[in-house]
């Protein structure tokens, strides 16, 4: 069978969290599938690391779909084209658009509607594309897979579609992810912080992530602790808004805050598995792989008690209303002093972490895609 992807966010030395979705699974799904051959679409110039095995066979074709219009006419025009001369037997859009004139069989993956719940965090264009594409886009797919129940039940909610259209795969966490001893912890803390602790936060510094009330709380928490601790903050100011800049600028203890930028993978490792807890407080997530990072470096997590953050902590997070500083100030002193609970979360976060691999998503997306090979393309698989 020929498969169509669309891999515009394979993109080198940039994988972020719908990139790197696409990266773990399609490495799995192209390899254990060598029956069938696979056209990876990108819309740009390609790295040969996103190349898996030798049934994956790469077009590149533009225009850069990074804006609205470009989104449409990619899409609308580009990617139809190619699937029709390509012949392919279904499309996979691993970040949710769909050609909505094509008649092509299609899989879509939705991570999570935030833009409908919180559009003024989007640049206008963005959301007025994304409220009235998305909902066409879940009527035009033959499945829909997406990363958590919430979300699952959101999409019905939002949409109207069908639970029984759509398909829970999970995401994973990067095996590269572990403890590490104390002589690495000693080194990357002196490296960031001058040897001194500190919580953490990764992520695109996107309004949803909500800065303005970690800053908050950190601020409240130096106020009423003893400690030096200080908030290190990776990832890149792509949203930087007026509002979190207008905050961070007021804090007391801004000084104490400390960005890293985006760390590569095994520099991550480091910062995640050194630092007093992971402080990961948006108010909204479709399922936030940094839970799930931490749990597997034995750092506890301080989230928040809205979305799919409880699915995804389970008993092995301290959950906080995102909307209240003082309550993630208040869970940040627990991380602090309270030893026991510490060991308590981590050894629940150890064991959570099983439950969220790579190799059980890629299993579950290929089943999605394999049902509706089997239902629209009459295909069957080899015995």
């Amino acid at each position: 069978m020929k498969i169509a992807v669309n891999t515009r966010l394979l993109l080198h030395g940039r994988l972020e969290g719908i990139g790197w979705f696409s990266y773990e699974n399609l490495k799995r799904i192209t390899t254990a599938h060598p029956e069938h051959q696979f056209y990876f679409i990108f819309d740009r110039p390609y790295h040969q690391e996103f190349i898996f095995s030798d049934n994956v066979t790469p077009i590149v074709a533009g225009p850069q779909a990074r804006h609205p219009v470009l989104y449409y006419i990619w899409f609308e025009f580009t990617v139809k084209r190619l699937l029709k001369r390509i012949g392919a037997d279904l499309f996979l859009s691993p970040d949710g658009y769909l050609p909505l004139r094509s008649k092509v069989p299609s899989v879509t993956v939705f991570h999570d509607l935030n833009f409908e719940h919180y559009p003024a965090d989007l640049p206008r264009a963005e959301r007025w594309y994304y409220r009235r594409y998305f909902r066409k886009y879940a009527a035009k797919a033959d499945r829909i897979a997406t990363v958590s129940e919430f979300s699952k039940m959101d999409i019905n909610r939002q949409y109207g579609t069908n639970p029984d259209k759509i398909d829970v795969v999970f995401n994973g966490a990067n095996e590269a992810y572990h403890p590490v001893d104390e002589s690495v912890k000693e080194k990357t803390r002196e490296k960031y912080t001058g040897g001194r602790p500190y919580f953490f936060f990764v992520g695109s510094l996107h309004p949803r992530k909500n800065l303005v009330n970690l800053f908050r709380a950190f601020d409240l928490y130096r106020k009423e602790s003893n400690d030096n601790a200080v908030l290190l903050i990776a990832g890149a100011k792509k949203w930087w808004t007026g509002d979190i800049a207008a905050v961070f600028e007021n804090m007391q203890f801004k000084d104490d805050v400390i960005f890293s930028g985006r760390l590569e993978t095994s520099e991550m490792r480091n910062v995640m598995g050194s630092a007093v807890a992971l402080t990961y407080v948006s108010y909204f997530e479709g399922f936030g792989i940094p839970i799930v990072e931490a749990f597997r470096c034995g750092t506890p997590v301080i989230t928040s008690n809205v979305t799919s953050m409880p699915e995804i902590g389970g008993d092995a997070v301290l959950l906080i209303d995102p909307f209240k500083p003082e309550e993630i100030s208040a869970a940040m002193h627990k991380m602090a002093n309270d030893l026991p609970l510490r060991e308590k979360l981590i050894d629940a976060g150890s064991r959570r972490a099983g439950i969220f691999t790579w190799d059980k998503s890629a299993e579950r997306l290929w089943n999605t895609m394999e049902r509706v090979l089997r239902e629209r393309a009459g295909y069957r698989p080899e015995k």
